[in-house]
């Protein structure tokens, strides 16, 4: 009788596509338990993230930042480095997209790029710090990219009240010439905020399938990531590509938040609390196995749940917080892909 035959890549596909199942499944005996119709309840959660243009379109609009921040996460990683400063690089990226946005009066057509640069710059600057104390000193940059998050926070909200505050704890609005927004996208999905962001994020993605893969660049930040020691007998110069690692990670994540000041929002705001996003950025990174394919996947289904999370409550009357009960369950899943990747071995048999 023939038998399953799953090879490595394709166990390596069914991972994530199994943790994702399993963190619906569990969120709907979480849902059974509480009383509440699971569905009734992934029913409007499926209107909220599709069922109509609107919908769909917040839902691309949400994975925008998600696909640059789980890049970022996965590009520090596959470098042998842990990024967890992506939300203050996104911060930082933010800030400085806006200023220049709001500061500059220039054509569209330089005005955009020069913003988004602007935002890349300031997130490779935040992500060279913990890069050249790694190094040079070895410093933990999981450490010291924990501690850069709070400088981001507060220093960008001192910067905001100081230089650009327009009242109402926000700054001024970008300049039109420096928005990503367009009315054509609106009138496509029935008034939603997507923008033209998405078409970056896109491109981030290919840019950094192309860097890791088909550079030598990329081939030496591997070789660095995965034997420091052999790669500095081979003449690489590791401490050079550590920092070039994360500066790159925190450009990806800087370009993140100036798609929210350029895009979503047009300004930046004071705030009380870190954004969430470069957070979140961790747990789409380890669905997409840390692909900038997979990422861009994991990024629209994490941003349709969440851009979903209202619909679910106000129609089917199921707390919009499970959302997070089923990433943390889809986390968790992925965290244990050890034993999923032993079952499907198991499943997995040449044929006699």
């Amino acid at each position: 009788m023939p038998k399953i035959t799953l090879t490595p890549r394709m166990i390596g596909i069914l991972v994530p596509v199994l943790s994702a199942v399993f963190g619906l499944l569990v969120g709907a005996i979480v849902m059974l338990v509480s009383g509440y119709d699971p569905i009734a309840g992934y029913s409007a959660l499926i209107d909220g993230m599709m069922g109509t243009p609107r919908a769909t379109g917040e839902t691309l609009r949400s994975m925008i930042p998600l696909v640059l921040a789980g890049l970022s996460v996965a590009f520090a990683f596959r470098t042998g480095l842990f990024n967890i400063g992506v939300e203050g690089q996104l911060l930082a990226g933010w800030l400085a997209a806006v200023w220049v946005g709001y500061g500059l009066n220039l054509p569209a057509i330089i005005h955009v790029p020069l913003s988004v640069l602007a935002g890349a710059a300031a997130g490779a600057l935040w992500g060279f710090v913990p890069g050249y104390l790694k190094g040079r000193f070895r410093v933990n940059e999981v450490i010291v990219t924990i501690m850069m998050n709070y400088i981001a926070l507060y220093s960008t909200n001192s910067l905001i009240k100081t230089f650009i505050y327009a009242g109402n704890e926000k700054s001024h609005d970008i300049q039109p010439t420096a928005t990503l927004a367009s009315d054509w996208l609106a009138g496509l999905t029935g008034g939603s905020r997507l923008h033209w962001g998405i078409v970056v994020a896109l491109l981030a993605a290919v840019i950094m399938w192309f860097i890791l893969d088909k550079t030598t660049i990329g081939y030496e930040l591997k070789a660095v990531g995965f034997n420091q020691h052999a790669a500095q007998y081979a003449g690489m110069h590791v401490p050079r590509n550590v920092m070039l690692s994360m500066s790159i990670a925190g450009a990806f994540a800087g370009v993140g938040g100036a798609m929210e000041g350029l895009g979503t929002f047009q300004n930046m705001t004071a705030l009380a609390s870190f954004t969430g996003i470069g957070f979140d950025g961790i747990a789409v990174s380890l669905l997409g196995a840390n692909n900038a394919f997979g990422i861009v996947l994991a990024a629209l289904l994490f941003g349709g749940l969440k851009s979903a999370a209202p619909q679910m409550n106000f129609t089917a009357n199921v707390p919009s917080e499970l959302i997070n009960v089923i990433i943390a369950c889809i986390i968790f899943f992925v965290a244990s892909s050890y034993v999923l990747r032993w079952a499907l071995s198991r499943l997995s048999k040449e044929e006699k």
